[in-house]
C-alpha cells in the first residue's frame, strides 16, 4: 500500500497550506482510494456554494483519474439544516446516477466565515486488472 498526499495543479488550490487536497491510497490490485479534504466554495447561496463544491471536487477526482461516479461517501457539513433541500437540488445536478453512501450534519459555523456548506468524499478508482 502506498499513500500519495496531493494539491493538483489543474484544480483549485486549498485556501490554507496547512492540508493536503487529496489522499490516494495505491491498493495492490491496482485500484485507489482517494480521500478528499472538505471543500467549500464561494457564493451568496447555498446553492451557489454547493455547485462551487462539487465543482471542485470534480476537478480534483478528474487529476486522479476518477470522476463523481467513483464517489463510494459524502460527508456534508451544513450551517443551516434547513437549506438540506437546496443542497440536495445542487448535489442531484452532479450525481444522476445510484446515489453513494451519505451522512449529512449541522454545524454551528465552518473554518471561513463565509462558508455555508463544507463537503468531503470517499472515491474508489478501479484497477486496470
Amino acid at each position: 500500500m502506498r499513500v500519495t498526499l496531493d494539491n493538483p495543479a489543474s484544480a483549485p488550490q486549498p485556501l490554507s497550506p496547512y492540508y493536503s487536497q487529496v489522499a490516494r491510497v495505491e491498493q495492490a490490485d491496482g485500484s485507489a482510494l482517494l480521500f478528499l479534504s472538505g471543500q467549500i466554495a464561494e457564493g451568496a447561496t447555498l446553492a451557489e456554494q454547493s455547485r462551487g463544491v462539487f465543482e471542485t471536487i470534480a476537478a480534483l477526482l478528474k487529476a486522479h483519474g476518477a470522476t463523481l461516479a467513483d464517489v463510494i461517501n459524502i460527508r456534508t457539513y451544513l450551517t443551516d439544516i434547513t437549506g438540506l433541500d437546496e443542497y440536495g437540488t445542487a448535489r442531484r445536478e452532479f450525481f444522476t446516477g445510484t446515489p453513494p453512501t451519505s451522512m449529512t450534519f449541522e454545524v454551528s459555523r465552518l473554518f471561513r466565515p463565509e462558508a455555508l456548506i463544507e463537503v468531503e468524499i470517499v472515491a474508489a478508482v478501479p484497477g486496470t486488472e
